[in-house]
């Protein structure tokens, strides 16, 4: 199937070509076959070497324009550093994410470590089969190619699909930079794919937002470049679990503030949109939000047991507090230790754990075997870049 580029078409002044990396030896390791049907993509096609060098981006590409607040501060112009727009498919954007410098590495190397590019397919993909909206994962390679982060580890790129790349940091930059027309030509082709403006932007992200309360993850950089139109968790870089509950939990080995701390959530939610220019009523949005998420998990819709429960939750292990319930709770997360333990085999070239945790993580409301269940004492994240 040919790609389609229609934000291309939209917003050119946007996209900049650009084409993946040579890779000494590239490597198809996990592909998601169902995901590529539903595509239109043929599987056996995607593991041929021309579809994996279409997967690499080495048959061409766009890395998209947007800027951005990073931890607070302005970026006027940040933009895909080390990911290339490969195509619209079936109404898909197809990414790839560790292909090599484009236009907006910044000095960096737009390079992606294997373990890096592993948890995004592993938690997206979790995150998907408990319902919270997401990019997906269609498959993840690895280069042949070692890269230097916190230590040296092989190289790998991880191919994501998302509704559309479009974030608050495009309107941002826009906004800041670009014409009047432009700025029209930028919400007439957002609102045709997701109507109803910036109004129903804040509505998606606060129910994607509040799901993530209910089960215990922490984005890690909710960045506005990071905050999508969707409505889809997008980027999953220092991301991880809760094991016991804690609001000040904060896993990021960037975050030394604890800025996007579990219990922090809500009002960077509410400061990002502010930058989009949502100014409704946030607090009860939200609070409505995560009122229906809470009342599915515990089982009641009475506002005063919710909160008495949410009060109760410090210090408990907050997916067993919920799996003990009658209401529809995961039994199973990908437990940081556990996710952690899996990477490093993968590391040293053994899947066989991560491929048994992705399993286990694909019926995350069966009771795993215990194994799956250890926790992390203490735990740091690292974003790959």
């Amino acid at each position: 199937m040919k790609p389609e580029f229609p934000i291309v078409e939209a917003l050119p002044e946007l996209a900049y070509p650009a084409a993946g990396e040579a890779t000494p030896d590239p490597t198809l390791l996990i592909l998601n076959e169902p995901l590529a049907r539903d595509l239109g993509l043929d599987p056996n096609w995607l593991r041929s070497p021309d579809g994996i060098a279409f997967l690499l981006g080495q048959r061409g590409g766009y890395a998209l324009a947007y800027a951005g607040h990073q931890f607070g501060q302005y970026n006027p112009l940040l933009g895909d550093g080390r990911a290339l727009l490969l195509g619209t498919f079936a109404g898909y954007e197809v990414q790839a994410k560790g292909t090599g410098r484009t236009p907006f590495s910044r000095g960096g190397d737009g390079r992606g470590p294997l373990d890096a590019m592993l948890r995004e397919y592993l938690i997206s993909e979790y995150m998907h089969a408990v319902g919270i909206p997401t990019t997906r994962a269609l498959a993840v390679l690895t280069t042949g190619r070692k890269v230097q982060r916190q230590l040296v580890v092989p190289g790998g790129v991880v191919v994501r699909v998302a509704r559309s790349h479009l974030r608050v940091g495009t309107f941002e930059l826009v906004r800041n930079n670009g014409t009047a027309d432009m700025q029209s030509r930028l919400e007439d082709y957002a609102w045709s794919l997701f109507p109803g403006g910036v109004d129903a932007v804040a509505q998606r992200q606060c129910d994607t937002v509040a799901e993530w309360m209910g089960i215990g993850f922490v984005h890690g950089v909710m960045n506005t470049d990071n905050t999508s139109i969707s409505g889809e968790t997008l980027d999953y870089g220092p991301c991880a679990f809760l094991d016991a509950h804690d609001p000040a939990a904060c896993f990021s080995s960037i975050d030394t503030q604890g800025r996007y701390a579990y219990g922090r959530q809500p009002a960077i939610l509410q400061w990002n949109l502010a930058q989009l220019g949502f100014d409704g009523d946030f607090v009860g949005l939200f609070s409505d939000a995560l009122q229906k998420v809470f009342a599915r998990k515990i089982g009641t819709s009475d506002p005063a047991k919710i909160n008495e429960w949410f009060a109760s939750l410090p210090g408990k292990d907050h997916t067993l507090a919920h799996a003990s319930l009658e209401g529809k709770n995961p039994q199973v997360i990908p437990r940081n230790f556990v996710v952690q333990r899996a990477l490093d085999a993968a590391n040293e070239g053994d899947l066989s754990l991560f491929e048994a945790l992705h399993e286990v993580l694909q019926r995350p409301y069966e009771k795993p075997p215990a194994e799956y269940q250890q926790t992390a004492s203490s735990y740091v994240t690292f974003c790959g870049t």
